[in-house]
């Protein structure tokens, strides 16, 4: 048993044990969640740490698909039909809607790691009355102070830690001017589809404005989509920190969103038009188009989205909280082995 403790030691001093992030497979489809995780992982390969993606079933689509070729350096392995090897030195990082594989992996002797980036699936698909630390996740990473808060007063004896989200350089400022269009996103189509034929309805005189999609796009087409429109539309009640917004922030272009249940600590009154009251949609959006028509939008507008986006743009930062929690969660896991020796 003491050999095999001071190989486990040995494989983290030497950076050979493993960092697993069980991640869902996207369908080719750019998620801002995912793309979180997938910088998680290129900053620990680059710090020269063993990193592997996992995905459940075979038939998963790589995100290389959305992602640029930089990520393609990070292993990948398929859970379905192989024996995952597991040793104590280990980290599994878990997003919190597999809470079933959490109850699957309770009695692995690694490290666990929660990712939590959205509260509303939190209980998804969690046994009632479970909780994470029942199955041996006593770490969880969230995107948020305010997601920590709420964490923090559902899932007891859970340490927390924040790392923000970055939103990435490939949002940058348009040398052209803006189209007459209006990017929209929305967590359900049908949201989105409804404001827009309501839109057309109430306001005919406005129908050579066009609505664009970004939908399905990878990650650099979207950021170019984007470029063409002069306004942006946000639709996502049960957001907890809401990327979108910041990427249009980040390009100069002034956002009209509904503000959600769990509001964002970077929504200011004075960095966008937030609307309480989903009815009122179609007619903010109405004065907007006229305001910007007009050329009336208000400077401090621009220049505070601006301000706020460019708090969320540091990546160097992110990079070193992602180092440093996950260097120090795994030397406390060194010193507890350490420790293991001494009492023998």
């Amino acid at each position: 048993m003491i050999e095999k403790i001071k190989g486990s030691i040995a494989n983290i001093e030497s950076k050979s044990n493993r960092i697993y992030f069980f991640v869902q497979d996207t369908r080719g489809n750019a998620k801002a969640s995912i793309k979180y995780m997938y910088d998680m992982a290129l900053t620990l390969k680059n710090e020269g740490y063993n990193v592997i993606m996992l995905y459940e079933k075979k038939e998963y689509t790589p995100v290389s698909s959305w992602l640029n070729s930089d990520y393609d350096v990070i292993e990948h392995q398929i859970l379905e039909g192989t024996n995952l090897a597991i040793s104590p030195e280990d980290t599994l990082v878990i997003p919190e809607i597999f809470g079933f594989i959490m109850e699957q992996v309770k009695n692995l002797p690694c490290g666990k790691i929660v990712l939590s980036q959205a509260y509303d699936h939190i209980y998804e698909t969690i046994s009632p009355g479970a909780s994470w630390f029942q199955y041996g996740f006593h770490k969880c990473i969230t995107t948020s102070d305010t997601q920590k808060t709420y964490i923090t007063n559902n899932m007891k004896n859970v340490s927390i830690d924040v790392i923000t989200p970055v939103i990435s350089d490939v949002f940058v400022e348009p040398v052209f001017p803006p189209k007459t269009m209006i990017a929209m996103v929305s967590r359900e189509q049908r949201d989105g589809v409804n404001i827009i034929k309501e839109f057309y309805n109430k306001y005919p005189q406005y129908r050579f404005f066009t609505f664009k999609d970004l939908r399905g796009l990878s990650h650099e087409e979207f950021a170019n989509g984007l470029k063409d429109c002069f306004m942006s539309v946000w639709i996502d009640p049960t957001s907890s920190f809401g990327t979108f917004p910041l990427e249009s922030m980040k390009m100069g272009i002034p956002v009209v969103g509904k503000v959600p249940n769990m509001v964002p600590e970077w929504m200011k009154e004075d960095n966008g038009v937030w609307i309480e009251n989903h009815l009122q949609f179609t007619d903010v959006i109405a004065d907007m188009v006229q305001t910007w028509l007009e050329d009336n939008v208000k400077p401090e507008l621009y220049t505070n989205s601006k301000e706020t986006a460019s708090r969320y743009s540091d990546m160097e930062k992110f990079k070193s909280e992602v180092v440093f929690l996950f260097s120090d969660f795994i030397n406390k896991r060194k010193e507890a082995f350490e420790a293991q020796i001494l009492e023998q």
